[in-house]
């Protein structure tokens, strides 16, 4: 299975904000585009990705199941609803978006629905998204893990997520990174902005080639033409021992995305 390290996230990117977003970064070189059915914005994505002229044979598109919709009858019409507004026959990853536990998820339905949804050829992979480690383990033992792509967690330098990341990276499945810049709050670090200073780059591209060092695939959003060229340029940096030892100091704990309702309870 394979996970494009860079792509472009669409969280809170809606109508022509979004359209103008996907269309610039297909023009300056994206070919994997994240989205979510509560995200509200498939529909227009998918008329960027029309009106773009590039093939749905050269994009990597990702979307995620709402909690609501995650029931073994409501999963695969939900999903067809995707695609319809996606304009695609299939999407080339599909995630649980959140575990929900409060909300009474069972994970093992959903994650077998899923499947099936994957058996069906509406999606080419599957995987989950804020999952902590025993709800990884719970789809793991749903549908087994040659079958989870990806866990899709909240990442940045100041939320390292050591644990989850060494049990993911120990089952092989793929770590995708969100809200790497912790909402721009890294971008004013002075560790950051030394290590950026040595490298004539700058903070959001060292945090994006600290994340791709670390093995993530990474989605960060933009509507600047400018920066969403800069953030590709992150994959051609190269972080030293020391930068990536200075960084790991920085972890704090720093989550910015916890809503209570769906949530798990962290790994510490």
């Amino acid at each position: 299975m394979h996970i494009p390290k860079f792509g472009l996230g669409t969280f809170r990117l809606k109508d022509q904000v979004v359209i103008d977003s996907v269309k610039t970064a297909l023009d300056v070189g994206y070919r994997a585009i994240d989205t979510a059915q509560i995200y509200e914005n498939e529909a227009e994505i998918g008329q960027a990705i029309a009106d773009s002229g590039i093939s749905a044979d050269e994009l990597f598109i990702t979307t995620k199941i709402w909690t609501e919709n995650c029931t073994p009858e409501c999963l695969i019409p939900s999903l067809k609803e995707s695609l319809h507004k996606l304009r695609l026959d299939r999407v080339n990853l599909t995630l649980l978006h959140w575990p929900a536990p409060k909300l009474g998820l069972n994970i093992a339905e959903s994650m077998q629905a899923l499947l099936e949804a994957k058996q069906q050829g509406l999606t080419a992979q599957i995987g989950v998204s804020n999952f902590n480690i025993a709800q990884t383990q719970q789809a793991i033992d749903s549908v087994g893990v040659e079958h989870i792509a990806t866990n899709q967690i909240e990442l940045s330098p100041y939320l390292q997520n050591s644990k989850l990341v060494e049990f993911l990276n120990a089952h092989a499945i793929d770590v995708t990174s969100y809200m790497t810049l912790a909402y721009g709050k890294v971008l004013q670090d002075p560790v950051l902005t030394k290590i950026a200073t040595n490298h004539q780059a700058s903070t959001a591209q060292i945090a994006l080639a600290w994340a791709l060092q670390r093995g993530f695939s990474v989605i960060p959003s933009s509507t600047k033409r400018e920066n969403l060229i800069a953030n590709l340029k992150a994959q051609q940096i190269q972080l030293s021992a020391d930068d990536m030892q200075k960084i790991e100091l920085l972890e704090r704990n720093g989550r910015e995305v916890n809503p209570e309702q769906l949530a798990p309870v962290w790994d510490e």
